[in-house]
């Protein structure tokens, strides 16, 4: 691999540290400012959704440019926003903060990802994608922990000034290693922009789409409420949190790298057999939350299963569409980021109604089922129509990108 595409994947850790390293910030906010925690949260919640919104809208805008110029600008936004941050008394003003740095964020996931598969070889998108992704799943291993002592230490802005630090060698390597494209893009934007929004009709697509949303969904509803799951049904004592989550970082981490490894080569295999064991994981979890010694196995274990899957469906994306390798990664990174707020959404939802702490990975469970009914359904329905004669029809070569719905 490209040595640039670790630091591409540097700029993603510090932008998944972000994303997700206010959870341990919140009371420190809300006290330093004078808001409510309720109001305080809203700043999550506004990252999400400049995510879900931002990466297709900013990934199509980002055509007229060529990829170095739209990763400068997209990953020089995100490091001065959080400077921004890390100064303002305003609340409103780090509110309006969170909304662009999501949004600069998913133009930059956006074309990371196509310029990751362009500058490897064509069937090696799979060990691309998990380099990149490699980076969020180091966020949730050393970021947001390191954010929460950092805003401990020396409380919440210097936790702002360091993902706008870890940023700076990024944009160093993007200046140095990234080639500028050929030809200004803003020249050929019409019919560029109309061939990739037409190349996204795949049917194929929206399938795998549709299961990378369902399966982080099912990643983030656990993840987010394993805190009380650890503390209440385990029984481990609050000290364990940092480390049980820590535990399922190093999973994911481990996860996304095996994949890697396999994705090109064997993607229908890996999810044939890693989409049943993602579900017979997370029932086993729900099952055994109260043993404190086996929640720590599967925790590592679903981390594993969680991104390795997930991570091997956005490979697929960009190898479904390869005729639109910048919106692609833009609708794989907003499939994520719906994923990533429809899963907590849903593991709240079952909380709030009294079903016990162990509710969200029952829900986590019943996402994972739908995305493997889905799958199941899908590739049905291809090898019903691909068992159809057709005149005159040729017989077709299979690459390793095709049949992996199921």
């Amino acid at each position: 691999m490209p040595f640039v595409l670790y630091l591409l994947g540097l700029a993603v850790f510090a932008q998944g540290t972000s994303e997700f390293m206010l959870s341990g910030l919140l009371p420190d906010i809300a006290r330093e400012l004078d808001v409510s925690l309720s109001a305080a949260g809203a700043l999550t919640s506004a990252f999400a959704v400049g995510m879900v919104i931002g990466a297709p809208l900013l990934a199509l805008l980002s055509l007229r440019w060529p990829r170095r110029r739209a990763l400068l600008a997209f990953l020089i936004t995100f490091l001065l926003v959080h400077v921004l941050g890390a100064l303002t008394p305003d609340y409103g003003v780090l509110l309006a903060t969170r909304v662009v740095a999501a949004l600069a964020n998913a133009g930059f996931l956006a074309v990371a990802l196509a310029t990751a598969a362009s500058m490897v070889a064509p069937d090696a998108k799979g060990r691309a994608t998990s380099v990149l992704l490699g980076g969020t799943t180091m966020a949730c291993v050393a970021g947001v922990p390191a954010g929460a002592l950092l805003g401990e230490l020396w409380g919440w802005r210097s936790a702002f000034w360091a993902v706008a630090l870890v940023s700076v060698p990024a944009v160093l390597a993007i200046l140095r290693s990234v080639p500028a494209d050929p030809a200004p893009r803003s020249v050929a934007h019409g019919p560029r922009a109309g061939a990739e929004l037409r190349a996204l009709r795949s049917s194929r697509l929206v399938v795998l789409l549709l299961l990378g949303a369902l399966v982080n969904g099912a990643t983030f509803c656990a993840f987010t409420y394993l805190a009380p799951l650890v503390t209440e049904v385990a029984g481990l004592g609050a000290g364990w949190v940092p480390a049980l989550l820590a535990l399922f970082g190093l999973g994911s981490f481990a996860g996304v790298s095996a994949a890697g490894r396999l994705a090109d080569a064997r993607p229908r295999r890996l999810l044939a057999l890693g989409g049943p064991a993602l579900l017979a994981g997370w029932i086993a979890t729900a099952l055994t939350a109260g043993n404190p010694m086996a929640v720590p196995v599967l925790l590592f274990v679903q981390g594993a299963l969680s991104f390795a899957v997930g991570s091997t469906l956005v490979s697929q994306v960009l190898y479904a569409a390869t005729a639109a390798p910048t919106l692609g990664g833009g609708f794989a990174a907003a499939a994520l980021n719906v994923g990533a707020a429809l899963g907590p959404w849903c593991g709240g939802a079952a909380l709030t109604a009294g079903l016990g702490y162990r509710s969200p990975l029952w829900v986590s469970a019943l996402l994972t089922a739908l995305a493997l009914v889905l799958g199941g359904l899908a590739h049905a329905i291809r090898r019903g129509s691909a068992s159809t004669p057709r005149r005159a029809a040729r017989p077709s070569r299979t690459d390793a990108s095709a049949g992996t719905c199921s």
